[in-house]
């Protein structure tokens, strides 16, 4: 079903109001979110569906626009640096997390796939993952509210954190993409810690983000699904090419920093469009016992990736 844009509401006026402020630059990545939470929970979001589909486009193609503001060299060391961190950091949540799971008695999908999403890349795991399992759509909320509130909290306290353990730019890119859920808190607070944070992050977590497909058929495999249907991240193929246009394509560097500038304030849309899309129905599905095994989850793959970087990265 199909929304329709009614100018004469005053909702949607407000909605729209606040989405072109993010476009200013006046409006950072954590405001933005913190604007879309009040707003959908305060006065609720006239456009839901619309939200929904349009944050998923936005995210995807401001990623890609990130990649012309990357040097191909710099991307490749930052996915050498990443892709130990990544596989025992994957490895080690997706066994903590069946064993947490099963400790509080959790519902087997919802631990399935809330551990999927601390493990990988949040919300598009979920999704990849709900799929394979043919998870119910309770399932998918809890997860999907757990992750998110998860998000929400990192983008605040990962900045000030990072800047208090007096981290690198380096150590702080590679750790938010590590101990952060989705790929728009990541890029958020890694844009706000720096530029070369953002680089190393937004390299990191799509690396890490990979790894959605072989867990989805590895998912299907130990299922018996072997027919599922799995979303392949094509937008991070497209990140790469950026990257190389950008690279054996000099001259073209002043078009190059204007569309990396518009993924950032296209990144701060979607971080105030993703607050925009939760509800209070959606905060009460949650439920204790799948929101403290994500809590769980995540405080040790953070304190975990964080002792890591401490030791291993300069």
């Amino acid at each position: 079903m199909q929304e329709n844009i009614n100018l004469r509401d005053g909702k949607t006026v407000a909605l729209l109001a606040l989405a072109v402020a993010c476009l200013s630059g006046w409006i950072s990545p954590p405001m933005a979110l913190a604007a879309g939470l009040v707003f959908a929970l305060a006065i609720g979001n006239p456009l839901s569906r619309l939200t929904q589909k349009t944050s998923k486009i936005l995210l995807q193609a401001s990623v890609v626009g990130l990649g012309f503001g990357m040097n191909l060299g710099t991307l490749l060391a930052a996915g050498r640096t990443g892709i130990g961190f990544t596989v025992c950091s994957i490895a080690g949540t997706l066994l903590l997390g069946w064993l947490v799971g099963r400790w509080l008695r959790v519902e087997a999908q919802a631990s399935t796939l809330v551990s999927c999403g601390t493990a990988i890349c949040g919300g598009s795991a979920i999704a990849a993952v709900a799929g394979v399992i043919q998870a119910d759509s309770r399932a998918i909320s809890v997860a999907l509210g757990t992750v998110f509130v998860l998000n929400a909290v990192a983008l605040f306290v990962f900045p000030p954190i990072g800047h208090w353990l007096n981290l690198s730019q380096n150590q702080f890119g590679v750790w938010s993409a590590i101990a952060i859920h989705d790929t728009s808190s990541v890029v958020g607070a890694a844009a706000k810690y720096g530029d070369e944070a953002l680089r190393v992050a937004t390299t990191v977590k799509l690396v890490r983000a990979l790894w959605i497909v072989p867990l989805a058929l590895g998912l299907a495999l130990f299922t018996g699904r072997k027919g599922a249907k799995i979303a392949w991240p094509w937008f991070i193929l497209f990140f790469v090419g950026a990257a190389c246009v950008r690279t054996w394509l000099p001259q073209g560097e002043p078009v190059y920093v204007r569309l990396a500038m518009l993924a950032k304030l296209g990144l701060t849309l979607t971080l105030f469009l993703i607050g925009a899309q939760i509800s209070r129905e959606a905060l009460r599905t949650v439920g204790w016992r799948a929101l403290v095994q994500g809590i769980i989850l995540w405080i040790v793959i953070s304190i975990a990736g964080l002792l890591a970087v401490w030791n291993l990265v300069g």
